[in-house]
């Protein structure tokens, strides 16, 4: 860790430096994702033409059409909507393809302040962080989001309610379920994060386990799009999950640190 501790301008300076760096990163790829959009937003109508069907007795995992949203056609109710629809699904998916660099950037920023034999997780971190975004990404694109919609747009639907839904509200409720589920299954490596700065221990992350949980369902109503408590389950529940995966692994982390703690001392005494 640096003995000198910059001044607040030089933090600034560095962290504008590394947004930039991300947003020029994102604003390349974009280029590159607006060219294809049209593609990109027939990929994001996906959790609402089929759903995912699996079974562990016959072990077979297959996609089925909903086919009480297969004739539920979406519409723009206004003329530049369909546009920035495009524009929004293009960024979002620069966004994510960014996320290697995004993550780099976030390390690069944060490294001065760690000790040199934490500064070798860079790799782990960005593929980790990486990895987590995108299978909590894939979490919600394929099963969160598929139950999500048929059960709300079925919901009471009858001779009387009809669905008519803009292009404008389901690309944003998809987009924001995916970008905050990604968020969310970043949970684990922030609580090792904190672990290995020694900010929480695993035994307070166990011992706070009925708070973490009522946080879940604050932090759910946060980020889900909709007010609804069947929305809010959906996500609070994974995020208990991962609260318990963050547990589990949190301990091999302080080990770690001790282990490199215990060489630096035999270093030192000869």
């Amino acid at each position: 860790m640096a003995e000198d501790k910059l001044p607040l301008t030089a933090h600034l300076a560095e962290l504008r430096k590394r947004i930039l760096i991300s947003l020029g990163v994102i604003l390349a790829i974009f280029v590159a994702t607006f060219s294809v959009a049209d593609d990109l937003f027939k990929f994001v109508m996906f959790p609402m033409k089929y759903s995912l069907d699996f079974s562990l007795k016959e072990s077979y995992i297959r996609l089925i059409p909903q086919e009480k949203l297969q004739s539920l056609k979406l519409v723009f109710l206004a003329p530049a909507e369909a546009f920035w629809m495009s524009f929004k699904v293009a960024f979002v998916a620069a966004i994510i393809l960014s996320l290697p660099v995004i993550f780099h950037q976030v390390w690069k920023f944060i490294a001065p302040g760690l000790h040199s034999h934490e500064r070798k997780y860079v790799v782990p971190f960005v593929f980790g962080a990486t990895g987590l975004f995108l299978v909590g990404a894939s979490f919600c694109f394929i099963i969160v989001l598929p139950f999500a919609l048929e059960f709300l747009l079925t919901y009471n639907v009858g001779d009387i309610l009809v669905p008519m839904l803009s292009v404008g509200q389901y690309v944003d409720f998809c987009l924001k379920f995916i970008l905050a589920f990604g968020l969310v299954f970043e949970l684990p490596i922030i609580m090792i994060f904190l672990v290995k700065l020694g900010v929480v221990t695993p035994e307070t992350l166990a011992k706070n386990r009925k708070f973490a949980i009522v946080l879940s369902f604050v932090v759910a109503a946060f980020l889900t799009p909709t007010p609804d408590a069947f929305n809010q389950t959906l996500m609070a529940v994974p995020m208990m999950i991962l609260y318990e995966i963050g547990i589990w692994i949190s301990p091999f982390f302080v080990r770690k640190q001790a282990e490199n703690g215990s060489k630096e001392l035999q270093v030192n005494s000869h």
